[in-house]
C-alpha cells in the first residue's frame, strides 16, 4: 500500500464557495407604509389580523437550523409517546436481517505514508467542520453519493453490457454501536484507483461534476440520467469527518476485470491507497465514529435523518436490513398515473397531519427553469384557533434531495397554507446545499410557482363554485391577506375573493367578476359595506338608499375587509366604494335627482321642516356639538333615521388607533370631527326644532344623543357608557312628561 498526497484545488474551492456563499432566501412582503395616522394604523391592524407579522425576512442560517432541529428532533422518546406514534403511522414490514456470508474487505500490500502540505490540512479541516452547520447532513451527502453512483451503473449497463453486478441497486447502512462503526454501501459503478486520488484525493473535485458535464452534451438516454445526479461541489464525501475519527473505504469500479481497493484517512494529515481483496462492485465506507456522535449509531436518529433528507431518493435505502424509504417521489410521476389514495398517503406525510387534502395540483415546467412540483390545499385552516403563522408548507428539492424543508422565499408569506414539495435541478445552491443563494433564478422560481398557484385556485373555483365557498371560509384570511400584500398577483389574487350581496340570500357568496357582469351600464362604482352581519347592515341608515334604488351592494364581515377593499382601490377598471362614503352621498344625490324626488326623507306626509327652519336647526345643532361635528346639513339620501354620520374615520381605523393607544404605540386620539347629515321630515328632528326654543338644555342632550346614535349606526361610538346619564336624563323628562 503507498500513500498519495491530495492535490488541492484551493482556487477552485474559493471559487465555488465564494459563488455559493449565499446566506439565504427570503423575500420582504408586508402592507406598504402610509404617511397619516389613519393609515399607519391601517398597516398595524392587517398585522394584528393574521396573528403575527406580515414581513417575511431573510432566515439566519443557525436560527434555521435550529428550527429545522426542533421540527425534526431525535432525542429519544419514552416508550408511551413511541407507542402511540406507532400506533398512529403506517406500519411497515421490516425484511428480515440475512447473515452475511461473504468474505469480508481486507486490505492486502505494503503501505506507504505521505504527509499532507500544511494548507490542505487547514482547508480539510475547513470542509470538514464549518462547512455544515447540521453535522445529520452526513448522512444526506453520503446517500446522494451513493444514489449517484448507482445512477452511473445504471447508464453504463444500457451501454456496456458487460458491466456491473447482478447485485441490486440500492444503499445499505449498517451501524455497530458495539464496533463504533457506521457503514454506507452500494452495489454502484465504485472506483477504479485512479479516480479514487480524483475523487477523494482531490478536495472540490466533483467526479458527478465531471459526469454531469459529459452527459449534458449528449441526447436521449444520456442527458436523462446526467438529470438524476445530485453531486455538485466534490465535498459532500468530507462530511462524514464530522462524526468520524476515520474513513475506510472500499471499492471496486464495475468495468469488467476490476481490482478492489482500499482507501483510509484519519482527516488530519494522509491517506493510504491499497489493493483490497474480497470487495464486490460498487463502495462501501465505514466510519469509526466517535463518541460525541454516537447518537447516529442508532437506528431511529438514522431513520429519521434519512425521512427528512433523502426519504425520495430513487433507490432503496435500508438500515440495518430494514427499508427505510418507502414513500414514493410522486411529484415525479404523470398526473395520470397518481391514484386519490396516494394522493391522500404523501399528503399526510408532507404535512405532517391526518386530515385529507381539499385540492392537489401537479406541475411540471422544464423552461425557463426546470421545475417538478406536487401541491396541496388542507381542509382545515391551521391557523383558525388563533395560533402564531405557520410555517411554510412547502419544502424545498434538488433531484428529489431535500435542500430546505419549509422553505421560506419560494412562495409569498400569504401561502404558507399550501403544502408540498417543489423539485428543482436549476436550484442556485450554496458550497453545503442547505441554503439558496439569493437571485434571479430564485425570484423566477418565486414568480412561477405563485403565478401557477392562483391560477389553480381560480380553475378550482370554477369547477366547482360551492367547494370552493367552503375552502374559501376556511382560507379567506389568506387570500385577503395576499391581495393587501403581495401587490405583483394583487389583480390575479383578487379573483379569488368571494363575499355575500345584497342581491343574493344569505350565506352565498359570489365573485367580484359576477358582481361586475350584472351591473347596469350606467353604474360607476362596485358598492361595498363593511357590517358585523348580514341584519345590521340590511337594517342600516347607509344602506337604504341603495335597498330603494335597487343597486345590488357587497355585505363585507370581516375586519380585514375593509383594508382589502382600500387596498384593492377598484377591479377590472370599477372603483370599490364604501356605501358611507361621500362618492356614494354624490351618487345618492344624482339618483334623486335623476329620479325627481324633491325630499330624500323616507316620510313627507307630515311635512319636512321649511328650508329658513331648517337653516336654523343646522346652525344652532352645530354650536351645540361643537368640536364634534365639522359641519351639520340637511341630508340628501332616502333614510329613515332621524341623523347620521358622513366624512369618519371607519370602524376598523379607529378601532386600531384604540389598540394603539393601549399599547403605548402612540397617543389616544379623539373622534374626528364628522359631517351629520339631518332628516328633516323625521319626527324628531322637527320636534327637536321646537323644543331649542321651550327647553334649550333638554334640547343640547337630545341633539347629543342623536349624534351618538349617528355614531353607533356608524360602528364608531368608542364608548357607549359614555352616554348613559344623558340617556337616563332623557328617559327621566319624558316619562315625566307622559305621566303628567
Amino acid at each position: 500500500m503507498r500513500q498519495v498526497s491530495f492535490y488541492t484545488a484551493r482556487t477552485r474551492v474559493l471559487a465555488a464557495a465564494s459563488r455559493a456563499s449565499g446566506a439565504g432566501a427570503g423575500a420582504g412582503a408586508g402592507a406598504g407604509a402610509y404617511r397619516s395616522v389613519a393609515a399607519a394604523a391601517h398597516s398595524r391592524l392587517l398585522s394584528s389580523a393574521i396573528s403575527g407579522t406580515n414581513a417575511v425576512s431573510s432566515p439566519n442560517p443557525a436560527a434555521l437550523n435550529t428550527r429545522f432541529a426542533r421540527c425534526y428532533s431525535t432525542e429519544p422518546k419514552d416508550e408511551s409517546s413511541e407507542a402511540k406514534e406507532k400506533s398512529a403511522s403506517p406500519s411497515v414490514e421490516s425484511e428480515p436481517k440475512a447473515e452475511d456470508s461473504r468474505p469480508k474487505e481486507a486490505a492486502v500490500g505494503p503501505s506507504e505514508k505521505h504527509e499532507f502540505k500544511a494548507e490542505t490540512k487547514k482547508l480539510l479541516h475547513i470542509v470538514a467542520h464549518s462547512l455544515y452547520s447540521q453535522r445529520e447532513v452526513f448522512v444526506r451527502e453520503l446517500i446522494s453519493n451513493a444514489s449517484d453512483a448507482l445512477e452511473k451503473l445504471r447508464h453504463l449497463q444500457v451501454t456496456n453490457a458487460d458491466a456491473g453486478t447482478d447485485a441490486p441497486m440500492e444503499i445499505r447502512i449498517d451501524a455497530d454501536a458495539e464496533k463504533k462503526t457506521l457503514s454506507f454501501s452500494d452495489s454502484g459503478i465504485g472506483m477504479s484507483e485512479d479516480e479514487l486520488k480524483e475523487n477523494l484525493g482531490t478536495i472540490a473535485r466533483s467526479g458527478s461534476k465531471a459526469y454531469i458535464e459529459k452527459m449534458e452534451g449528449s441526447a436521449g438516454k444520456s442527458k436523462d440520467a446526467a438529470n438524476s445526479i445530485v453531486g455538485q461541489f466534490g465535498v459532500g464525501f468530507y462530511s462524514a469527518f464530522m462524526v468520524g475519527d476515520d474513513i475506510t473505504v472500499y471499492t471496486r469500479s464495475a468495468a469488467p476485470g476490476s481490482q478492489g481497493f482500499c482507501w483510509k484517512s484519519d482527516g488530519l494529515g494522509s491517506y493510504t491507497i491499497s489493493k483490497a481483496e474480497n470487495v464486490p462492485v460498487g463502495t462501501k465506507i465505514v466510519i469509526g465514529v466517535r463518541d460525541d456522535a454516537k447518537e447516529f449509531l442508532s437506528e431511529e436518529t438514522l431513520k429519521e435523518t434519512i425521512k427528512k433528507y433523502s426519504n425520495f431518493v430513487g433507490f432503496p435505502i435500508s438500515v440495518n436490513g430494514e427499508k427505510v424509504n418507502t414513500v414514493e417521489a410522486l411529484w415525479t410521476k404523470d398526473k395520470s398515473e397518481i391514484s386519490e389514495e396516494e394522493h391522500k398517503n404523501f399528503y399526510r406525510f408532507v404535512s405532517h397531519s391526518w386530515d385529507d387534502p381539499m385540492y392537489h395540483l401537479v406541475y411540471k415546467a422544464d423552461g425557463p427553469i426546470s421545475i417538478r412540483s406536487i401541491l396541496y390545499t388542507p381542509t382545515k385552516n391551521p391557523e383558525a384557533m388563533g395560533f402564531e403563522h405557520k410555517k411554510p408548507g412547502v419544502s424545498l428539492y434538488s433531484r428529489k434531495v431535500l435542500i430546505m424543508a419549509n422553505a421560506k422565499g419560494i412562495l409569498p408569506s400569504w401561502l404558507r397554507f399550501v403544502q408540498g414539495v417543489v423539485d428543482s435541478e436549476d436550484l442556485p445552491l450554496n458550497l453545503s446545499r442547505e441554503l439558496l443563494q439569493n437571485g434571479p433564478v430564485i425570484a423566477r422560481l418565486k414568480s412561477i410557482i405563485t403565478s401557477r398557484i392562483i391560477k389553480w385556485l381560480q380553475e378550482e373555483s370554477r369547477k366547482d363554485a360551492d367547494k370552493y365557498g367552503e375552502f374559501f371560509r376556511a382560507f379567506s384570511i389568506y387570500i385577503k391577506e395576499g391581495v393587501c400584500q403581495d401587490l405583483e398577483n394583487q389583480k390575479e389574487t383578487a379573483k379569488l375573493l368571494r363575499f355575500e350581496t345584497s342581491a343574493s340570500e344569505a350565506g352565498k357568496l359570489i365573485a367580484l367578476g359576477e358582481y361586475v357582469d350584472r351591473m347596469p351600464s350606467d353604474q360607476k362604482y362596485i358598492y361595498y359595506f363593511c357590517a358585523p352581519k348580514r341584519q345590521v347592515a340590511e337594517e342600516s341608515p347607509y344602506y337604504e338608499p341603495f335597498k330603494k334604488h335597487g343597486t345590488e351592494v357587497l355585505f363585507l364581515h370581516h375586519s380585514l375587509d375593509e383594508f382589502v377593499m382600500g387596498r384593492l382601490s377598484e377591479f377590472q377598471g370599477k372603483r370599490l366604494v364604501s356605501v358611507e362614503s361621500e362618492e356614494a352621498g354624490q351618487e345618492i344625490k344624482a339618483w334623486n335627482a335623476k329620479d325627481g324626488d324633491a325630499e330624500s326623507s323616507a316620510d313627507g306626509s307630515a311635512g319636512a321642516l321649511t328650508k329658513e327652519q331648517a337653516d336654523e336647526l343646522t346652525s344652532w345643532m352645530l354650536a351645540a356639538l361643537g368640536t364634534k361635528a365639522k359641519a351639520v346639513k340637511v341630508s340628501d339620501r332616502y333614510m329613515t333615521y332621524p341623523a347620521i354620520v358622513t366624512d369618519f374615520d371607519s370602524p376598523a381605523v379607529r378601532n386600531m388607533m384604540k389598540m394603539m393607544a393601549a399599547n403605548g404605540d402612540g397617543p389616544e386620539l379623539p373622534q374626528r370631527p364628522c359631517v351629520v347629515e339631518i332628516n328633516t321630515s323625521d319626527p324628531i328632528v322637527k320636534n327637536l326644532f321646537l323644543l331649542k326654543s321651550s327647553d334649550e338644555e333638554l334640547a343640547r342632550k337630545v341633539s347629543h344623543q342623536l349624534f351618538d346614535n349617528a355614531l353607533i349606526a356608524a360602528g364608531i361610538l368608542d364608548d357607549p357608557r359614555t352616554m348613559l346619564k344623558r340617556l337616563n336624563d332623557i328617559i327621566a323628562v319624558a316619562v315625566a312628561a307622559d305621566k303628567n
